[in-house]
Parts: structure tokens; sequence; C-alpha cells
């Protein structure tokens, strides 16, 4: 199993259920192709650094996974699709970074 850090940056005019429907369903693909969620944090609504078609905020979420690197494959061709994500990054690390993150941090 190789190990990814996912970062979810959804649209700021989102409900928080929907927001939440969207990153359980997110979760599901992964835990449904044998994927396993190890950590996640809720960044919370944050300034963009530059524009993404044209929103200035966005919603972040943060996630540990252990994943083949095939599921992420596929999760890319489905989360392209998503009208409610505006970016998404899976970066492979070796070792899985110690939580909260500064960000998290940075919240309170």
């Amino acid at each position: 199993m190789n190990k990814f850090e996912v970062v979810l940056i959804f649209n700021p005019d989102l409900s928080t259920d929907i927001l939440n429907k969207e990153l359980s369903s997110f979760k599901s693909k992964l835990t449904d192709n044998s994927a396993k969620i190890v950590n996640e944090e809720n960044w919370g609504l944050r300034d963009l650094s530059y524009n993404i078609n044209k929103y200035k905020k966005a919603f972040y979420n943060f996630l540990q996974v252990e994943a083949e690197g095939d599921i992420i494959k596929n999760l890319n061709k489905e989360l392209n699709q998503s009208e409610n994500l505006i970016r998404y990054l899976f970066v492979k690390v070796k070792n899985h970074e110690e939580l909260p993150t500064k960000l998290n941090y940075e919240k309170k």
C-alpha cells in the first residue's frame, strides 16, 4: 500500500450539508476501493493564494490515505467531473506527517 496525502478544495458557496455529503462521498469511494483513511483534518474556509474560477476563498479538507496507485488514477477521473470541487491534489509520501498540521494551529 502506498501512502498519500490529499487536499480537497471545495466551492465556498456550498452549504454545510452539501459539503459534508461531498466529503463523505469521496471517503466512501476510497473505502469502497479498499483504501484506508488514516487521518483527516478540516481546515475550514480559507483565502486562496490566487483567484480560481472567480473564487477568492474555499473550503479546505486534508486526508492521509493508504491506497494502491491505480485507485488514485480512477478517482482522478471522477473528481474531475465534480462541480463542487475546485481543486484537489494527491501527494505520495514515504511517511505521514504527524497531525495536527500547522494550518490547523493557525485556525485557532
